[in-house]
């Protein structure tokens, strides 16, 4: 009995020592919080600029059609590493992974407007998702 309860509690000890740190790296500090809020805010307005782009030609209907599906993608990323932090769970590197192949699919879509009605309003959401990129990186920078 003492030894099942000297193994049980080495086995308790270690569980703290490994988790702790995990906790810690998943709350994060506040500039990773402040991060974490700036590329939810930064993405909701690259939706917001995408969604002004002219879209009566076609060939930039489709683009737009294509990147806000990269933006939703990269949503949902965020959503799944947003609901890991809820739950006290690793975020899955495959969720940051997707953030960062939607952001991409995104600026690929809008890099291939060309119809000059739309240059203005698609010269703002690159722009803006710009930011965005430049708020995960610092996501990722900052919160380890």
């Amino acid at each position: 009995m003492a030894r099942t309860l000297s193994v049980l509690l080495i086995l308790c000890l270690a569980w703290f020592t490994i988790a702790a740190p995990l906790q810690r790296r998943q709350v994060g500090n506040l500039q990773c919080n402040i991060n974490r809020l700036k590329i939810v805010t930064s993405l909701a307005s690259t939706n917001t600029a995408v969604g002004k782009i002219d879209t009566t030609d076609p060939a930039t209907a489709s683009a737009v059609t294509a990147a806000q599906a990269g933006l939703t993608c990269a949503g949902a990323g965020i959503k799944t590493i947003a609901q890991s932090l809820f739950t006290g769970q690793a975020a899955p590197a495959s969720a940051r992974d997707q953030v960062q192949a939607g952001l991409l699919a995104a600026q690929t879509a809008l890099a291939g407007i060309t119809d000059p009605p739309a240059t203005a309003a698609v010269t703002a959401a690159q722009n803006q998702l710009t930011t965005t990129i430049a708020d995960g990186a610092a996501v990722v920078a900052d919160c380890k």
